[in-house]
């Protein structure tokens, strides 16, 4: 255990160093803010603060992890080591020249988001607004590579400290917007799915819509056995999320209460963990989220726990208030659809944390680090390998968790580019023989 000395114990400090001691390193920590007791600690130790109290192992602080609320921070990201940091300190005897430990909760807890900034047509703060982006750090998960390098430091002072190390793991995640393609649509979509195929000259998606509405052919985008199949003889789970919201201009798959639709939900959610893919509305209307939430209870007969928001839309804080209200557990929104990298510079699951509340919360976080919408302009399986290796590399070298999100139509014979299902095996597979 390693006691640390604050002078003042606020939940930003409790919250970030749990999340760093405790959830990378896995390493057992206390506080104190009494002088008395730090220094009659025999054990290991730190102080964080303005000042050294003598000369123990210190880690000067900015005011962040002090204050309250949000406010324009100024940040200035400057090379360290071989990776990047910002909120810089000049005490020398500063173990570390950054404060991380700020640094890691300005990320964590997305204060960048509650700041003013430019949204996206959907209303979603984009990639490009974030000071990842800006300053080319998106792509690593700095957290953790902070984190790592803090307990470099801390084992050349004490190197008895136990550190339980976890484990590098993989989450394969499917969202379903669409079920089916063709099957259970009704006839005056099905009539002008099929006009529109015929006027584009889509001569065999006519045929196909034609043989699955007629009972002869299998939905293209019911790839769901696919899935199934494939982690009969596999070690790690996927989840999948399906969309259970009403049609609108965001929300097109078919009705809920289909039996036909219940039927698939129901046979996958015997296989395979399901989730909830929450509505475009749903996001920030918790009467409309407790509905879908009720839905997808009611055809798998159990408590939802996963959740991903459509579009990637995470409205903060309300959309996670309103997914600890109903007893969501865990939420695999967090993550950029169009640019890969790490939304909260982390890839370890991490708890919420509600800057207006001031408060830890039980939501766990997971961020995914691409989608095949940040594979556009990769136009071959060979590129989207070796994009996927590349992070793989660096999520192993910190033991994070690799999350990518696919959908049920990109495995379709309807998608062009037909190398899905290969990388959707690939990063399956990928140290299958390990514990996941």
């Amino acid at each position: 255990m390693v006691l640390i000395y604050v002078h003042k114990i606020t939940p930003r400090i409790s919250y970030v160093f749990k999340h760093i001691c405790k959830r990378i390193l896995g390493c057992e920590i206390d506080f104190t803010s009494k002088i008395e007791s730090f220094i009659a600690h025999k054990g290991s130790k730190f102080s964080y603060g303005k000042q050294p109290l003598g000369k123990e192992l210190y880690f000067q602080s900015v005011d962040l992890l002090f204050e309250q609320g949000f406010n324009e921070v100024a940040i200035q990201v400057l090379p360290w080591e071989d990776t990047q940091c910002f909120f810089q300190v000049k005490n020398p005897n500063s173990a570390l020249p950054f404060d991380v430990f700020a640094a890691t909760f300005y990320l964590l807890s997305r204060y960048e988001e509650y700041l003013p900034h430019v949204k996206d047509e959907l209303g979603r703060f984009e990639a490009t607004e974030s000071v990842a982006y800006v300053h080319d750090f998106l792509k690593d998960p700095v957290v953790d590579i902070w984190a790592y390098k803090f307990k470099k430091i801390i084992l050349e002072k004490y190197r008895d400290i136990k550190f339980k190390e976890k484990e590098f793991n993989i989450i394969p995640i499917v969202a379903v917007s669409q079920t089916f393609a063709y099957w259970q649509k009704g006839i005056l979509r099905s009539i002008g799915g099929g006009l529109r195929d015929l006027w584009n000259l889509k001569l065999g998606e006519v045929t196909d819509r034609i043989k699955v509405i007629m009972g002869l052919k299998k939905d293209p985008y019911n790839t769901f056995d696919f899935i199934i199949n494939f982690q009969k003889t596999k070690k790690r789970k996927a989840i999948i999320l399906f969309g259970l919201g009403d049609y609108s201009n965001y929300e097109k798959n078919v009705n809920y209460n289909k039996p036909e639709h219940r039927e698939v939900i129901k046979h996958v959610s015997d296989y395979i963990d399901v989730g909830l893919k929450v509505s475009y509305s749903a996001i920030s209307d918790v009467t409309i989220l407790k509905e879908e939430k009720k839905r997808i209870e009611g055809i798998v007969n159990r408590q939802l726990k996963y959740s991903l928001c459509s579009f990637y839309k995470i409205k903060l804080p309300e959309a996670y208030r309103s997914f600890i209200e109903l007893e969501v557990e865990e939420d695999f929104s967090m993550g950029y659809p169009e640019h890969s990298g790490f939304r909260a510079g982390t890839c370890t699951p991490f708890l919420f944390y509600d800057l207006d509340y001031e408060v830890q919360t039980p939501l766990t976080v997971y961020s995914f680090c691409c989608t095949p919408g940040s594979f556009e302009d990769f136009n071959n399986e060979r590129m989207v390998k070796e994009e996927v290796i590349s992070y793989m590399k660096k999520i192993k070298k910190v033991n994070g968790t690799f999350i990518s999100i696919f959908s049920n139509g990109l495995f379709s014979e309807l998608n062009t580019q037909t190398f899905w299902r290969l990388i959707f095996k690939f990063i399956w597979d990928i140290d299958e023989n390990r514990k996941s």
